[in-house]
Parts: structure tokens; sequence; C-alpha cells
């Protein structure tokens, strides 16, 4: 078995690479004054590491295939989804709040902010949380029943996060629903279904990688406990529901019967 030390050179390709492209899309972004499309960019970006990775290590073994297969059906789907909703919605609010506090706070212009603030931090971390996908495919080898169970709990993810997004999207369609709350469907056992996909999808894709050798899922574990922590404490959940807060007064009674992560029966019932 080769060692793990051995895939450092095309870790640092990736690196760079996921760098380089950040750095051209950070020009689009300040031809057109909006990062906010940076959300579509994180799972693309996942694709493109699996799949040069991929080509890269000449990997052919069903490992790696499985692995290639999982990250570009779901880095695919959310990618395109996210772009999709970017081009309706314009900028995000979230991205506005960033930009604007550099500005005032540290008198910063729209381009340095949006290069040290969005892109040049969102590139290590997207390489970081994609380092299962990468690894696994670099060692590859023969499907056992750990990549298995990974594999089904990978898929489990995706088509929660597909459902759960096709849910709050229909929901969002109906002018009646303006300032109301989603609490059917998915949405009824836990309040952030697709966030919960996301952190099902790759674990399971860690536990393909894993079982390739404990030495390559000791090495990318720091994959999905990242993007836990992004989801439930930083990026995800917390800042979203902070804002939720404040304009859907629903929200709260919401947030008292639902389970925050973990898809569970609604509390009192």
């Amino acid at each position: 078995m080769i060692p793990v030390t051995e895939a450092v050179p095309l870790l640092l390709h990736n690196l760079v690479l996921i760098f380089g492209v950040m750095i051209i899309l950070w020009g689009v972004a300040v031809a057109i004054k909006d990062v906010s499309f940076i959300d579509a960019v994180w799972p693309m970006g996942m694709v493109l590491l699996a799949a040069v990775t991929f080509w890269l290590s000449d990997a052919a073994s069903p490992g790696a295939v499985l692995l290639l297969a999982l990250t570009a059906i779901w880095g695919t789907r959310l990618g395109l989804h996210l772009f999709v909703r970017w081009r309706r919605n314009g900028v995000d609010p979230r991205y506005a709040k960033i930009i604007a506090s550099a500005q005032q706070k540290k008198g910063w212009s729209f381009a340095k902010t949006a290069l040290l603030q969005v892109f040049l931090l969102q590139g290590p971390l997207l390489f970081m949380v994609c380092l299962p996908a990468q690894l696994g495919i670099w060692r590859g080898g023969e499907l056992n029943a750990l990549a298995l169970v990974g594999a089904v709990i990978a898929a489990i993810g995706i088509a929660f996060e597909t459902i759960g997004d096709a849910q709050l999207e229909t929901f969002r369609a109906n002018p009646a629903n303006k300032g109301k709350v989603l609490n059917t469907g998915l949405w009824r056992y836990t309040r952030h279904p697709n966030y919960f996909g996301d952190a099902c999808t790759w674990w399971g894709i860690w536990l393909v990688a894993f079982s390739t050798g404990w030495d390559i899922g000791l090495a990318s574990l720091i994959g999905p406990v990242f993007l836990n922590f992004t989801l439930v404490k930083w990026s995800g959940a917390a800042m979203l529901e902070r804002g939720l807060r404040k304009t859907r007064p629903e929200y709260a009674d919401y947030i008292a019967r639902t389970s925050s992560f973990f898809p569970l029966p609604p509390r009192g019932e």
C-alpha cells in the first residue's frame, strides 16, 4: 500500500489549481460587483478537484470511480441549483453585509474585500472539505462492506438535500407563503434538511475513502468535521436563523418544536 504522504505532490497541485480558479472568479466578481455566485462555486470546485485527481492518478479502480461518481452527482446538482438561485435572486444579503462591513470598518475596497474575505478564504476551505474524495480517489481500491455503507449514506444525503431543496423552492414559488415558515415535508422533522443532507453526503464519502485505508481516513477526517462545524455553527444554520428570527414571527415556534439538524419527530406531538 502506497503511504498517504506520497499524495502530497498531487494535493499541492490541486491546491494551486483551486487558488488559480478562485483568482479568475475573483476577477469576474469585481467586474460584476457581486460575489454571491461563490456558493455555486463551492460544490462545483469539489467536482473539479475530484475529476482532476481521478485523471492525474490514472485511477480506474471501483473505489475511485465510486468516489468520483458520488462527488460529481452531489456537486453538479447542488452547483446548478445554487447558480440558478443566484441568477434569479441576485446579490445575497449575507455577502452584501460582509462587503459593506469591511468597507465601513476597515476602509477596504470591494475588490480587496472580495479577494481576502471571500475567494482566498473559500479556496482552501473547499480544498479541505474535499480531502476525502481527493485522497480516496488517489488511493483507489476494490469495494468492500465499509465502502458500500458509505455509498448508501452518501446517496441518502444527496436524496435528502435534493428533496429538501425542491420542497423549499415549491414553497417559495407560492406568493401566499411570503413571510411564512415551511414546516411540512422534510422541514417538519429538521429545520435544515438541506444541510443535514450535505453532511450525510460527505460523511458517506469519507467512509468510502476510509475503506481504502485507515491512513486515508485519518488524513481526510478534517473534511467532514469542518463541514459539519460550518453547516451548524459558522456560516450555515446559525447565520441563517439569526436573520429568520427577525423577519418571520412564526420562526420561534418552529424552533421550539423542530429539531435543529438531525431529523426527529416534532416535539410535543
